[in-house]
């Protein structure tokens, strides 16, 4: 019961992202989860799409080097210790776990190395900031 992840190599550019989802976005393609990962002067994108083969074709047709993976999913339920309890689940049985990261949300966490100018760029934008206050269900 694995879902296709799509992995993307990217350099650490400003509007290399925004160049990649734009590909996406073009081929009408929906993001249902990402993680972006730098490593340097690279990074890493994981994407799980909703239609992850048409996905792959336009990002490599448009020169991007991406590659098919296949990972688990699981729902769970908003309460606290469940993410705890599978991970235990898993790291009892001896499995590692070498990436995760949460699917179909809008709250989304940019790790950025200026916070405060880039609070103060998204402030005039019609977009929401959240605080940590804010984290309430």
């Amino acid at each position: 019961m694995a879902v296709s992840q799509i992995s993307v190599f990217a350099e650490n550019q400003p509007g290399h992202l925004k160049r990649i989802l734009a590909v996406l976005e073009t081929a009408g393609i929906n993001v249902h989860g990402f993680l972006a990962a730098d490593t340097g002067d690279c990074g890493i994108v994981r994407f799980i799409l909703d239609k992850p083969d048409l996905g792959l074709s336009v990002l490599r047709a448009a020169g991007c080097a991406a590659t098919r993976t296949d990972v688990l999913c699981v729902r769970l339920p908003d309460k606290p210790g469940e993410l705890a309890r599978v991970m235990g689940i898993i790291a009892d049985a001896g499995i590692n776990v070498g990436y995760s990261y949460s699917l179909i949300s809008t709250l989304i966490a940019i790790h950025v190395d200026d916070i405060e100018s880039t609070e103060t760029v998204l402030r005039h934008q019609p977009i929401e900031l959240v605080s940590q206050a804010d984290m309430i269900w």
